[in-house]
C-alpha cells in the first residue's frame, strides 16, 4: 500500500462559526479565531464555503483566512465568475467546485459534471492555471467520477450525505457505493476526499476507506463544541478517523 493511501488529513469547515455570527450579527464568534484553534488542536486544513448570498463566511473572512492562517485553506465555491474571481484573487491552496442552490438549507448532492462539462471545464482550467488544486464535490457515480477525471480535476470529493441520512441495509449499500467510487477514482489518478453529514457516529467506516486521504467536517464539529469545546470536538474526531484509518494499517487503536 502506497504512502499516499495510509494518510487520513482531517479539514475542519468553519461555517458554522460564522453563522453563528451572522446570527446575531457583530464580529463574534470569529470564524478564523476558530481556524486558528483547529490548527492547534491537529487539523490538517480549512475549509470554508463562500456562498453566493453570503449567509456564513464573508469575503473579508476568506481576505484574512488567506493572511492569517498557516494551514492550507480549501475555498468551497460555485462554478461562477464572481466566486473564480475571488479564487483567483486569494489563490488558496484548494478550490473545490460545489453545486448552490439559493433556497437550500445545506449543499444537497453533488455536481452534476457528466452534464455539465462544458460549463466546469473552463473554470477547472483557469483554478490551475493559477496553481490552485482543483476538488469536485460529487456522488459516488461511475459517470460523475469518470467525468471529472476527463476534465482535469486532481482531486473529487465523494458526497457522504446519504451515507450519514440513512440507515439498515440501504446505509450498507451506500457504504459500498462510495468504497466502490473511491477505487474508480484513485484508479483513474484522482486523489479522494469524502465529506457530508460526518459525526462520531458514522466516521470510521468512510476513514477505514483506504483511497480516502482527507475528510471535511465541519457543522458536526462546531455543533458538538457547544458541549465539550472546539478542540475536544477535533480531537476525538481526529481519533476515530486514526480508528477507521487503523483498520486499513491493520493497527489496533486504543
Amino acid at each position: 500500500m502506497s504512502d499516499a493511501m495510509n494518510v487520513l488529513r482531517l479539514g475542519v469547515n468553519i461555517d458554522h462559526v460564522a453563522t453563528i455570527r451572522n446570527a446575531r450579527g457583530g464580529l463574534h464568534p470569529d470564524p478564523v479565531k476558530a481556524a486558528k484553534q483547529a490548527a492547534l488542536a491537529g487539523a490538517d486544513g480549512i475549509t470554508a464555503h463562500l456562498r453566493e448570498d453570503r449567509r456564513h463566511i464573508s469575503d473579508h473572512d476568506i481576505k484574512r483566512l488567506s493572511r492569517e492562517i498557516s494551514l492550507p485553506l480549501n475555498l468551497e465555491m460555485a462554478a461562477t465568475e464572481e466566486m473564480l474571481e475571488i479564487a483567483l484573487r486569494h489563490v488558496p491552496n484548494a478550490a473545490c467546485i460545489v453545486p448552490e442552490k439559493r433556497q437550500e438549507l445545506t449543499t444537497e448532492g453533488g455536481l452534476d459534471v457528466a452534464g455539465g462539462k462544458l460549463h466546469l471545464e473552463p473554470y477547472v482550467l483557469a483554478l490551475k492555471n493559477k496553481g490552485i488544486r482543483v476538488s469536485l464535490f460529487i456522488d459516488p457515480e461511475e459517470a460523475q467520477i469518470r467525468a471529472a477525471a476527463e476534465i482535469g480535476a486532481a482531486v473529487i470529493e465523494l458526497h457522504t450525505g446519504s451515507y450519514a441520512d440513512i440507515t439498515g441495509h440501504d446505509h450498507a449499500g451506500e457504504l459500498a457505493r462510495l468504497q466502490t467510487g473511491a477505487s474508480l477514482g484513485q484508479s483513474l489518478g484522482l486523489e479522494i476526499h469524502a465529506g457530508h453529514g460526518l459525526s462520531f457516529d458514522n466516521v470510521v467506516d468512510i476513514a477505514a476507506i483506504p483511497e480516502v486521504v482527507e475528510l471535511n467536517i465541519g457543522h458536526f464539529l462546531v455543533g458538538e463544541a457547544i458541549f465539550c469545546g472546539l478542540e475536544t470536538s477535533i480531537k476525538r474526531m481526529r481519533g476515530l478517523m486514526d480508528e477507521g484509518r487503523g483498520r486499513v494499517l491493520g493497527i489496533k487503536t486504543a
